[in-house]
């Protein structure tokens, strides 16, 4: 089977690439640029698609930034720290975000001549991102089906994993977790405090592997072990 994979350079999109490589698909990585505040995302994909020999994308959708403001990820607005499931953490929210990446994703699909569409939507972004629900999955997996007379079939492998068994595949499969970026600051380290940087400090936690992530603590450096 032949996929594009969507591909963010996090642990969830890494896991979800060495899987499928594993199963011997062939797979095009495709990131997409939407003005997000920072490439450190970017920048690390395009590293661990090389790692692979994936032929790696970038998409650049930049310009539509201005559609998708509201968000601490394409506004200036401070990046909230803590939990996902505080309600302050609805700030990272980038307006249909998902159905936007697919549908650029389903429609290099269909050009290319593939079967499929993958994304690392995950049990644990339920509550927050309403885009990576097992119904709008469902919805999409129809619309893909019906937008074009070659069909498409859209895998969302982790949409009942937890981040910890994502980890703990991950590890299974080798997975490179130094390369990936996670936090949502984009610094020179991961922050340790915003939302999608304490889930992967948790998700190393639950599932007893080492994190091999750099985090950033005021007044040193630490590694969360």
């Amino acid at each position: 089977m032949k996929y594009v994979l969507l591909f963010s350079g996090g642990l969830d999109s890494t896991t979800a690439l060495y899987w499928l490589k594993s199963l011997g698909h062939e797979v095009r990585c495709l990131s997409i640029d939407y003005g997000q505040r920072h490439r450190k995302e970017l920048s690390a994909a395009k590293k661990i698609a090389a790692r692979v020999n994936a032929p790696f994308h970038i998409l650049d959708l930049s310009a539509a930034r201005f559609l998708l403001s509201g968000s601490s990820q394409t506004s200036e607005l401070e990046v909230p720290e803590g939990h996902y499931t505080e309600e302050s953490m609805k700030l990272t929210i980038v307006p249909n975000r998902n159905m936007i990446m697919l549908s650029m994703a389903i429609g290099w699909a269909i050009n290319l001549g593939y079967g499929g569409v993958a994304y690392a939507a995950h049990n644990g972004d339920h509550a927050i991102y309403p885009d990576c629900r097992k119904e709008f999955i469902e919805a999409m997996q129809t619309s893909a089906k019906l937008c074009d007379w070659h069909s498409i079939d859209i895998l969302a492998p982790f949409v009942d994993f937890s981040k910890s068994e994502i980890v703990k595949l991950g590890a299974e499969l080798k997975v490179p977790f130094e390369l990936t970026w996670s936090c949502y600051k984009g610094e020179d380290l991961h922050c340790g405090k915003c939302g999608t940087c304490v889930e992967r400090k948790e998700a190393f936690d639950l599932s007893q592997i080492s994190d091999p992530t750099f985090y950033e603590i005021p007044g040193k450096i630490s590694v969360s072990l």
